[in-house]
């Protein structure tokens, strides 16, 4: 039986196939994407560049020598390749455990193709069996948690943590997500809500999944 992280890369190595070559593309964060950023290292793979969504993602980016440009610099990206914490039928999904979803969810947003790369783990029927991570401002973080209670979540500050961005992330449990939608926007909505880890209005293109008995490439179903 294949182990977690051999599935993890397995996935990763077949997003490969998705790089167009002479192209900037897209990277996210997270445990499946660095095995995907030395795959494309080790691939031989020639890309202009690549947008970075984290910091971590940055430092990943150099060490393999893929050289990082700017969202400001490119007009768009043909492809954006991440994970995910949980992903459905539909391709939505919770994002967001690494810290970096406002910056994934931007680059997701200017991609034309944004590709989830994840094992069986975390193909789920009904998103919230993890936390959902919401950015919030520093200065707002009681406020939002009080509405986030009033919406039937539980929140939780992410001890230790500041985004990229200087903001905190509220881990949120318990939240009722039978109609993911509604609730990214409600979430977003509350004043001093930066972002939350809900990826339903720009849900990935394609799943390419790593299962015990292969990996399946996987569009969006009802």
């Amino acid at each position: 039986m294949a182990s977690q992280d051999e599935l993890k890369s397995l996935a990763a190595r077949k997003a490969l196939e998705y790089v167009q070559e002479n192209e900037y593309l897209g990277i996210g964060t997270g445990s499946t994407v660095r095995f995907f950023i030395e795959a494309l290292a080790e691939s031989g793979i020639k890309i202009k560049g690549a947008v970075s969504t984290s910091s971590q993602t940055s430092e990943l980016m150099k060490k393999f020598g893929i050289p990082e440009v700017m969202l400001n610099e490119v007009n768009g990206l043909p492809v954006y390749i991440d994970g995910a914490d949980e992903v459905n039928h539909l391709l939505q999904m919770i994002k967001g455990g690494g810290g970096a979803l406002l910056n994934e969810k931007i680059v997701a947003s200017a991609a034309d193709q944004f590709i989830c790369i994840a094992d069986e783990s975390k193909f789920v029927s009904r998103l919230g069996h993890v936390p959902l991570p919401v950015e919030v401002t520093p200065n707002a973080r009681s406020l939002v948690a009080r509405r986030l209670l009033k919406l039937g979540g539980e929140p939780n500050l992410r001890m230790g943590f500041t985004t990229d961005h200087g903001n905190l992330i509220l881990d949120v449990t318990n939240l009722n997500l039978n109609e993911p939608m509604k609730m990214e926007n409600a979430i977003n909505n509350l004043p001093g809500v930066v972002d939350n880890g809900l990826f339903t209005e720009r849900p990935a293109d394609l799943l390419i999944l790593a299962c015990q008995d292969g990996v399946k490439v996987l569009t969006a179903h009802s």
